[in-house]
């Protein structure tokens, strides 16, 4: 009888402790949906030139790296940069209890999810790329365009006028503010710096949702924050861009090494040469098969005969790519030079290739790519992509550890590797670099698809980034990631190293709050910065 009742009143607790569970739930979901109410209704409330959507916005919550998918509350279509300011000033105003964070997304090209920010608002740049474009022709030509433009619409404008930017990327189906905000790298690096340090001004909505036009000599501090920061300290709605006279033809070369010390030797050479390519850049190849067969495509052999007996299987290639842009009355000059060049390289003479197009399809030679990939269904694949700036004087440790023990091949994507002048980077931008005057870029740009022989690509590649990233680190190779990307605040410390303090400081001018681009994964809205 005893027993019956202790048992009893053990059943009445807990029953009474599961019903306050219950009630507790039930008010914290009450409360946590009327906080998203409220907050859904005021910025419903904004007084927006453009659109604000809250259904179809799936697209927003993933992107070209295709392994982060974090869902927005809502996507702003800017008509002005006017309704980029008053959403941020109203999150402003809102102080540091509301959780919304802001990010811009261009083109949706960024690899882990910087461009997303969860239930959060994610402005749409693309929606400002209408503002008319505003080319100056003059001693110094440039061109005004919007934060949300393709490069590729610049080109094609840009050309009307017998001009074109200085600097280019590899794909040129990205937005300006994307970019800028991070650096812009391609082949004419060398010559011409990147892409940040060929902009003559730039239009700026900060953290507090003001409008700056900056430049270097006007509210300078965020002109060179802005650049290569991430988006940190501000969303770039209107830069202005330094242009040169264009070039019509291009000769486009390609030629083989299979010693590494050579290849890098001479990459070194064209780079510093006073007489050189327009373009230079160069990859490695391992374990490809047919590799000059596609090649056959595009450009035509210098010796065929000696081609056809070349094997490429089994071994571990390094080609050097490289271009010499002229004009029509200039093509003699231009065989002239390229010849003289060629004669001071030790390449494979039966592995040059060359090829000449008009200049707009070699700056835009990825794209062909992506079109033949979209048809076949690989494009909208995961790109785990590992991008890595090397110290010239620990290439050769990184080249023969990574290329020898750690990469099997190269067969699921590309992997570029050409140097840079430090010389021709403004060190007063956001970006890290290593110390040497001359690093290399280093790109792994794998694409992540499932075949009967690697049921699990994608977990293949991660490791493989991550046994490359371990061993940069146990050797102290002095190693900088581009387009960076760490999951701890320590990781960024690290990665900023003697820059950190001041980075911090920056964010707490302009955007203390920590409302932009959370999508890096730097600083956490709420959670002090310092």
């Amino acid at each position: 009888m005893k027993c019956t009742s202790i048992c009893f009143v053990r059943k009445i607790n807990f029953l009474f402790a599961r019903a306050s569970l219950i009630l507790l739930l039930c008010c914290l979901t009450i409360k946590i949906n009327l906080c998203c109410f409220g907050t859904d209704s005021s910025i419903r409330k904004l007084p927006l030139e453009g659109q604000l959507r809250f259904d179809d916005i799936h697209y927003a919550g993933k992107d070209f790296g295709n392994r982060y998918q974090f869902l927005p509350l809502a996507v702003m279509h800017p008509k002005s940069v006017s309704d980029i300011a008053t959403m941020i000033q109203h999150i402003w105003k809102m102080g540091p209890n509301s959780e919304l964070t802001v990010a811009a997304r261009g083109h949706g090209h960024s690899l882990h999810g910087q461009a997303q920010a969860h239930r959060g608002i994610v402005i749409n740049m693309k929606s400002l790329e209408g503002r008319e474009m505003q080319i100056h022709d003059g001693r110094l030509s440039y061109v005004d365009v919007s934060g949300g433009e393709l490069w590729i619409n610049i080109l094609h404008e840009c050309l009307k006028y017998g001009l074109a930017p200085k600097s280019w990327t590899d794909y040129l189906h990205l937005t300006v503010g994307g970019t800028l905000s991070n650096a812009g790298i391609s082949g004419q690096t060398f010559r011409h710096g990147p892409q940040i340090s060929n902009v003559q001004q730039l239009e700026v909505v900060t953290g507090k949702g003001e409008v700056v036009t900056c430049s270097e000599k006007q509210n300078s501090n965020l002109f060179y924050s802005v650049l290569g920061g991430l988006g940190q300290f501000g969303i770039i709605s209107r830069a202005r861009i330094s242009l040169e006279p264009a070039p019509v033809k291009v000769k486009w070369i390609r030629f083989l090494y299979l010693d590494f010390q050579t290849f890098t030797q001479e990459q070194e050479y064209l780079i510093s040469a006073e007489k050189t390519f327009d373009y230079i850049e160069g990859f490695v190849i391992k374990n490809r098969t047919g590799l000059l067969s596609d090649w056959r495509s595009i450009f035509r052999s210098h010796d065929s005969i000696h081609d056809s007996k070349f094997e490429s299987d089994q071994k571990t290639l390094f080609c050097i790519e490289v271009a010499k842009y002229y004009k029509h009355n200039e093509i003699n000059d231009a065989n002239q030079e390229v010849e003289f060049i060629l004669s001071q390289l030790s390449y494979i003479s039966s592995t040059l290739f060359v090829a000449e197009v008009p200049y707009v399809d070699f700056l835009d030679r990825v794209h062909s790519s992506e079109i033949k990939l979209r048809s076949k269904g690989l494009w909208d694949v995961p790109h785990p992509w590992l991008n890595l700036f090397i110290p010239k004087s620990k290439i050769n440790t990184f080249a023969k550890e990574v290329f020898g023990n750690i990469m099997v091949d190269t067969t699921d994507g590309p992997v570029l590797m050409y140097p840079i002048n430090k010389s021709r980077w403004d060190d007063r931008t956001s970006i890290v670099l290593p110390s040497e005057d001359i690093f290399y870029l280093v790109a792994f740009l794998s694409s992540a698809v499932n075949s009967p022989k690697n049921s699990d690509s994608l977990r293949n590649i991660l490791s493989r980034n991550r046994r490359i990233l371990e061993f940069c680190e146990s050797t102290n190779l002095g190693v900088k990631q581009y387009l960076p990307h760490y999951d701890t605040q320590e990781e960024w410390k690290a990665h900023f190293g003697s820059q950190w303090d001041n980075f911090v400081q920056k964010k707490l001018f302009y955007d203390p709050l920590a409302i932009l681009a959370p999508g890096h994964r730097i600083f956490q809205k709420g959670v002090s910065i310092l």
